[in-house]
């Protein structure tokens, strides 16, 4: 199976999409970004990488309810698929891998 690479960005959407577990739409997903990695990212950044990630069938979506506060226009809201899921697990591991083979004392701070 050819394996689809993600960038550094798309890794941290993909991984709040999971974290909001259902409740993710283009704010939720830069506003929470933003808390936790103190990274200021735009509403159209986000919202093209996740066109971008559902093209890539790492997300679905589907439009939500529509709200009162959104002047009557629906939300979607993306959720991870199992091939989503899969790369992630993936990308996990193989940091883990990378960290392990790291010798002791590379990136001690300080002196020496």
């Amino acid at each position: 199976m050819r394996r689809t690479y993600l960038g550094e960005f798309e890794e941290i959407v993909l991984l709040m999409v999971a974290i909001l577990d259902g409740d993710a739409y283009g704010v939720t997903v830069s506003q929470e970004i933003e808390q936790h990695t103190g990274r200021q990212v735009t509403f159209g950044t986000v919202h093209n990488t996740l066109i971008r990630l559902e093209e890539k069938g790492f997300v679905t979506s589907l439009l939500g309810g529509s709200t009162a506060e959104r002047g009557g226009r629906r939300k979607r809201l993306f959720k991870v698929t199992a091939l989503g899921s899969r790369a992630l697990q993936d990308i996990q591991q193989l940091r883990n891998e990378l960290w392990q083979l790291l010798p002791p004392n590379t990136l001690k701070l300080g002196g020496s």
